[in-house]
């Protein structure tokens, strides 16, 4: 009989993409208060850093000890217990931007770069897109969405806790369709005013309420560029923590060859053929044309593509 997951590679495609390292053990179900205090007393306890958005680290090390992490000003309190690594328990928490750092005491790093630069082994990068998701979660959720009472952070930061009313809150995550859609030896690209000059994107949206992947990557498709989609085939998937998205990584079938762009979403959206993309990825396009870096799904589902052909 033929199984199911024949065929399948050794290394998933998801495990390549940046934020997407991620190996703590969250031990969700089993945790409580007293896990964190337990965490927190444990001399192998280590904290990953926020000074405001920017990661804090001390050369290529992201971790402090709870003692320096006191020391540098954050509220006990305000600790997220991440799970436990196999070198100890791994929290993470955010120094308000309006507190001074001890001179020497970090460099301060924007996560993005951090990630496209390598400035930490991959085993941190994972992991410290799980601190920035769950520590915006909590700064812009300090009140009930029900009641509007404060709410109080619980079990070491997966869910907050309404004492006026009783309602429990959980960390989100929105997902995100992320796709490339294909014509043959041809793909679909856009680019947004924000990008990088010369680069060219696949397109991209959050799903809907209602909606299933294959159908949010046919609607946002058609939206953005007047393509119409049949087939829908899932490749990748990545943690995106700007501030906390999945993003879901497909090719798309097109069925149709007119582009009728969203002017107010895109700056441009053409067609461009293989032999072309790679040169865009290989840097080498004679216009200065280049494709996202690998730190982005983006860029796997385009070189998945390219190199396939």
């Amino acid at each position: 009989m033929p199984n199911l997951f024949d065929g399948l590679p050794a290394e998933e495609p998801s495990a390549r993409i940046g934020f997407a390292r991620n190996r703590i053990d969250r031990r969700s179900e089993k945790r409580d208060d007293a896990t964190v205090a337990a965490a927190l007393a444990e001399p192998a306890a280590r904290f990953y850093l926020f000074h405001g958005d920017k990661v804090m680290l001390r050369g290529t090390d992201p971790l402090f000890t709870v003692g320096e992490a006191a020391n540098l000003g954050l509220q006990r309190a305000e600790a997220i217990l991440l799970g436990w690594a196999k070198a100890g328990p791994r929290l993470a928490g955010v120094i308000p931007e309006a507190v001074a750092l001890p001179e020497g005491a970090a460099s301060e790093t924007d996560l993005r770069g951090v990630a496209t630069e390598a400035a930490v082994t991959p085993d941190h990068i994972g992991a410290l897109a799980q601190a920035r998701s769950l520590l915006n979660w909590h700064q812009r959720h300090r009140f009930c969405s029900v009641c509007g009472s404060p709410s109080a952070m619980k079990i070491g930061g997966y869910r907050r806790d309404c004492p006026a009313c009783g309602a429990e809150h959980f960390p989100r995550t929105d997902p995100v369709v992320i796709m490339l859609t294909i014509d043959g030896d041809r793909c679909l690209l856009g680019r947004q005013q924000r990008f990088l000059p010369g680069m060219y994107s696949c397109l991209a949206g959050f799903l809907e309420p209602g909606e299933t992947v294959e159908d949010a990557v046919r609607r946002e498709t058609h939206e953005e560029s007047g393509i119409k989609v049949g087939r829908v085939r899932y490749h990748a998937s990545q943690p995106w923590p700007f501030p906390s998205s999945l993003m879901i990584g497909c090719h798309a079938e097109a069925l149709s060859r007119d582009i009728t762009r969203d002017e107010v979403e895109l700056d441009d959206c053409r067609w461009f053929p293989r032999a072309e993309v790679r040169a865009m990825l290989a840097g080498t396009h004679p216009d200065g044309l280049k494709a996202p870096q690998p730190v982005a799904i983006a860029h796997h589902l385009i070189r998945f593509w390219a190199e396939a052909g």
